[in-house]
């Protein structure tokens, strides 16, 4: 069995590590529990499980088939609570899944792709003996906590990222990399948003409802969970818009750009066809033509050239057209 970690906790302290197919027999005044943590268990290792602690057998199918939304259940006098974790690599939020049976004396974390271990957390919370003792219900807010804060550094990455994207546009275009960058962020946002929603109605639940195994005292905990979710959620749309934004304000600037071209090409093509038609003209080989005879006639018109291309010019840049 993919047993990461077994241990029996008496008064909030750890008493020794024990087997799973013991069966631990704690008191009824809560005073004991066991934390089991498994890395993706095997079908047998869960009904395994299921025999030692009453595990209901619907809680454990969900949790043999996986891919389950955030959700709350309540069998009897047990919960069975999933959550999904986050971890964002090279633009890509990849999600894993974490199954967590709770009872008066046991809580049971099964892990499906999720690379965090809950070691650290473990040992945070062994250091505090004076929150381990008040229940299960304490460590299952802990878990939670702990997921949820692994939710917005990837917010903030993503919003750093978007940010130098956006500097970047002030200066150059944006290039077809950058574009479809640009989308797969909002994609990878849209899909993490519909995490944050029903996370967001667990984290709800605990606050709002009476659950078994779960100390009243700890709601305020969980509302601070709450919270978090929903401080991550609002990111997640702001960085949305922002996202929206950068594309919006790069294709304005881009249609700026290409006209501020297209008016200096305007310009200068006014400018060059005033030699152009004068040349063209004196180029027709007609026999009587004006001046052509005169002595200043070739000076002349080159001074009529030169004076219409600079009021030209000076108009155009006038209009800030050059």
């Amino acid at each position: 069995m993919s047993v990461v970690a077994a241990v029996l906790y008496r008064d909030g302290k750890r008493v020794r590590d024990i087997d799973v197919t013991e069966k631990v027999h704690c008191p009824d005044d809560h005073s004991e529990f066991v934390w089991i943590g498994l890395l993706d268990p095997t079908p047998q290792d869960l009904r395994l499980l299921q025999d030692q602690y009453g595990l209901h057998p619907l809680a454990v199918e969900d949790a043999i088939n996986g891919k389950q939304i955030p959700k709350v259940d309540v069998y009897r006098d047990q919960l069975f609570v999933t959550a999904r974790t986050a971890e964002l690599v090279e633009d890509k939020i990849h999600y894993g899944e974490i199954l967590i049976f709770v009872g008066h004396s046991h809580i049971i974390t099964v892990r499906h792709g999720h690379e965090r271990e809950f070691s650290k957390l473990r040992g945070e919370l062994e250091q505090k003996p004076s929150m381990l003792q008040n229940g299960v219900g304490y460590v299952l807010h802990a878990i939670l906590d702990y997921i949820v804060d692994g939710y917005l550094p990837i917010i903030e990455t993503i919003e750093e990222d978007t940010l130098a994207m956006e500097r970047r546009t002030v200066d150059n275009f944006l290039g077809r990399d950058e574009i479809i960058r640009i989308f797969s962020l909002r994609r990878e946002l849209i899909r993490f948003q519909r995490v944050l929603i029903p996370m967001g109605e667990v984290a709800a639940k605990f606050v709002r409802s009476e659950l078994p195994c779960i100390d009243p005292d700890a709601r305020p905990y969980f509302s601070d969970v709450n919270d978090h979710v929903r401080r991550v959620q609002a990111m997640a749309e702001a960085l949305r818009e922002v996202i929206n934004s950068v594309f919006e304000f790069s294709n304005l600037l881009e249609q700026q750009r290409t006209g501020a071209i297209t008016r200096q090409l305007a310009a200068w093509a006014a400018i060059l066809a005033v030699p152009t038609a004068i040349a063209g003209i004196y180029g027709m080989n007609f026999r009587y033509m004006p001046e052509l005879s005169w002595r200043y006639g070739y000076p002349l018109v080159l001074i009529v050239i030169v004076v219409i291309c600079v009021l030209l010019f000076w108009r155009f840049r006038t209009l800030k057209w050059l």
